[in-house]
């Protein structure tokens, strides 16, 4: 089948992304002998032309329309980010009879709610490499595909669950989809994506990686991670940003990395997020030998009762020698605090003011209120505490913040030095 991908996403919040889920999805659906075109609506003005041109140009018996944001998680003013994407289901709508399938990883936040909203046909939550060839089967079997793992209809809240993909090295991490970004990186000087690992482990209390990959841990081959960046080297990049939200988790497989890094025959640079709990010397001196720049680092808060009702495992303490560590080795540190939670007061909050100033980071980013996601600890916690109610989907954006704290809150993180967005 004939398949449009659309990368829905038009926002630019801290640097131009590449869509490397979606061309993952495009590589997976070559294996599979599908055709391929590929639109991308990140600086379209004109959403209802761009959608048009591209089915008149190529016209599909399927459409894959990928949402990446929700919402822009700013507290104060927030803005909700699916207008645009509805725009281009009706544009689809208005120019083609097949099929919309929804996927992404907004999307897979909010299942039921984004597919009802958006007015789609079907929606995959979750990794769409497997999911979204089996649907197309089944699509032109002519059969139900109710049964696939991930895919979700409209109005069948409590089906679908969520689609893993146990083995990730089964699927390539580019497709010829994504060559035009590199152009655009080297233009820009933006550091691409690679990422190495899906799922994630920890359960903190208000997080939706797990909506999105689920908390089993699936790592690719460092071998086949090499591979793609020495491609990618070869063509003249030099800067890479690994996604994986716990760079460190397992250590085993970041030292595998790094040691494949400095075997590499290019001297590359690159980026990482590292879980501060039992980050060991000998991982951040790997790292550092490896070309690894900057590390960022949620370490949230500065209160331990607070970083316990996240439910992190891990201290103030530890977060301090995993910073301390990345100085020592010449590594750029940033920061993030994460202000107004359950449990939170003035008292907690001064302690993460005071102890963010000491650890003179390289950059800070500071966030006041959290954003509420649905099937989470904080969420139940909200309805308890009356912030929202019951039958919320929390598809338009809602925050926690403690009483008490506003506005007095935003005025002691005012003088912070780079008050941003997560």
């Amino acid at each position: 089948m004939n398949v449009l991908l659309i990368s829905a996403n038009t926002e630019r919040i801290s640097m131009v992304t590449i869509p490397i889920g979606l061309g993952m999805v495009a590589a997976s659906l070559r294996q599979s002998g599908h055709p391929v075109t590929f639109l991308d609506l990140l600086d379209t003005t004109d959403i209802p032309g761009a959608v048009r041109t591209a089915l008149e140009q190529a016209p599909p018996e399927a459409i894959g329309i990928s949402i990446r944001n929700i919402d822009d998680q700013d507290a104060q003013n927030p803005r909700f980010l699916l207008e645009r994407a509805r725009e281009a289901v009706v544009a689809c709508r208005a120019h083609s009879p097949a099929p919309i399938v929804l996927g992404g990883a907004g999307y897979s936040i909010f299942p039921q709610a984004a597919l009802d909203y958006l007015g789609a046909d079907y929606g995959i939550r979750g990794d769409g490499e497997t999911a979204f060839p089996a649907l197309l089967e089944r699509l032109r079997a002519g059969l139900d595909p109710r049964d696939i793992p991930g895919v979700h209809l409209p109005g069948q809240a409590g089906i679908g669950g969520r689609a893993e993909t146990p083995d990730p090295d089964r699927f390539p991490m580019w497709d010829p989809v994504l060559d035009p970004y590199l152009t655009r990186a080297k233009a820009e000087e933006i550091w691409v994506p690679v990422q190495t690992r899906r799922g994630c482990p920890n359960d903190c209390s208000y997080c939706s990686t797990a909506l999105i990959q689920g908390r089993s841990l699936r790592c690719r081959q460092p071998r086949q991670v090499m591979a793609q960046l020495a491609a990618l080297a070869r063509q003249g990049f030099t800067r890479f940003w690994f996604v994986d939200n716990n760079f460190n988790v397992p250590e085993a497989h970041a030292l595998e990395l790094c040691a494949g890094l400095r075997a590499l025959p290019f001297r590359l640079s690159w980026r990482a997020i590292l879980y501060p709990r039992k980050v060991s010397e000998e991982l951040v001196r790997a790292m550092a030998g490896s070309g690894c720049v900057e590390a960022s680092v949620g370490f949230e808060s500065g209160a331990d009762p607070v970083l316990r009702s996240m439910n992190k495992h891990f201290n103030a303490a530890e977060a301090r020698t995993t910073l301390e560590l990345l100085e020592r080795h010449g590594i750029r540190r940033v920061g993030f605090l994460l202000l107004g939670g359950p449990g939170e007061n003035r008292e907690t909050v001064s302690e993460s003011i005071a102890f963010a100033r000491s650890l003179h980071l390289d950059a800070l980013r500071v966030t006041v209120g959290i954003r509420i996601y649905p099937d989470t600890p904080l969420a139940r916690r909200a309805v308890a505490d009356g912030v929202i109610s019951a039958g919320d989907d929390l598809l338009q954006p809602r925050f926690y913040l403690a009483p008490g704290l506003e506005p007095w809150l935003h005025e002691a993180v005012a003088g912070l030095a780079t008050i941003g967005r997560r």
